[in-house]
């Protein structure tokens, strides 16, 4: 099956791999070739920087040599910041941990921010417990804060953390919470793709950077949806056969043999 990059989420992509190890932009010029090499063209980079600008996640700023350039956001920053705990994170998450809650209400009058509050809970990997009662792990907590906050959409929501009690056994409940079958198969299709490339690389000697580079920045923005999608449940509360832990482990594999050599052919271009 084949994976489609968008060029605003490879973007998004190579400046949380590759964009905060500095304090500088990167140059236009720079983002073009960068993109390049993974099939975005010229007018496609600039176009997607725009829209990106627009949105607040992106600022205009010259580079050290003058050239026109772009640098995250404070906002940005902070959303990236709070990812890397989900996309690169491999403690094991347990029972014991606990439950946030998202209990909200909107007025009929701005039921528009309704839509926005349920959409960004969802994209949090908050499950639906009820009606206006939302439920995540709570190591989420302080993410969906700062998210929250972000969009202004605080006012409507209170944030509670706590233990499931029952009536129904939790493992059970879970799988109302959230579409598990559907969480399952993305993590399929992801091991469908990129499993084959993990395997491609331990049978080589050499690292190629620009190679590298484009494999990791393609698996890297196929990889940070999915701890998203996925709530990263205790292993007991997941169905036998979960794949969750296989691609993860893809990920952590591609992650280590490829990241710093594509950071090799991102330095190339300074």
């Amino acid at each position: 099956m084949a994976e489609q990059h968008t060029p605003r989420s490879l973007i998004v992509t190579l400046y949380g791999a590759y964009g905060r190890e500095t304090t500088g932009p990167f140059a236009v010029a720079e983002l073009i070739r960068l993109l390049g090499a993974v099939g975005v063209d010229a007018p496609s980079v600039r176009s997607s920087v725009s829209r990106l600008k627009r949105r607040g996640l992106l600022v205009a700023e010259r580079t050290a040599a003058g050239a026109a350039g772009y640098a995250l956001s404070d906002d940005a920053r902070q959303l990236l910041d709070d990812g890397d705990e989900r996309i690169y994170g491999r403690r094991a998450p347990e029972l014991s941990d606990g439950w946030v809650l998202a209990v909200f209400s909107v007025p009929e009058a701005e039921r528009h921010k309704r839509h926005l509050l349920r959409s960004r809970l969802g994209r949090l990997g908050f499950g639906t417990a009820a009606p206006g009662v939302w439920i995540a792990p709570a190591r989420f907590h302080d993410e969906t804060r700062h998210t929250l906050r972000r969009l202004q959409l605080d006012p409507y929501v209170d944030l509670f953390r706590g233990e499931h009690l029952g009536f129904a056994a939790t493992a059970e409940a879970v799988g109302r919470w959230w579409d598990l079958a559907a969480i399952a198969k993305q993590h399929e299709e992801f091991l469908d793709v990129h499993g084959p490339v993990l395997r491609s690389w331990e049978a080589r000697a050499v690292t190629p950077a620009e190679e590298a580079y484009g494999d990791y920045l393609r698996a890297l923005d196929s990889w940070r949806r999915l701890p998203y999608a996925d709530p990263g449940l205790p292993q007991e509360l997941l169905p036998s056969g979960w794949p969750g832990g296989r691609s993860a482990a893809v990920f952590a594999g591609l992650h280590e043999r490829l990241r710093d050599a594509g950071a090799e052919f991102v330095g190339a271009g300074s």
